[in-house]
């Protein structure tokens, strides 16, 4: 996402980033317009809530962001550990 939004930014000459919702129509339009109905519908009591103002508004933020950030919390999460000799161990 990063060389992709930088890429973007050098072609329009300006700062630019793409939206998680536009990079989601990009990759499956079909994905994204059965998305909101099925979990309006499929949700119990929260689903239409749960659209609305929570992931219409996540879909409007940077790609970036929305894709990173969980990335990386994830990558340092299960990263590969050395293990430790310790002092007492025999």
């Amino acid at each position: 996402m990063l060389a992709s939004d930088v890429l973007t930014s050098i072609d329009a000459g300006a700062f630019a980033l793409i939206a998680a919702g536009e990079l989601w129509f990009q990759l499956h339009q079909t994905s994204l317009q059965v998305a909101e109905p099925a979990i309006a519908r499929h949700v119990p009591v929260i689903g239409p809530w749960l659209w609305h103002p929570a992931i219409s508004t996540l879909l409007t933020w940077p790609a970036l962001l929305v894709l990173g950030v969980p990335g990386l919390l994830l990558a340092w999460l299960f990263r590969a550990r050395r293990h430790r000799t310790g002092v007492f161990k025999s």
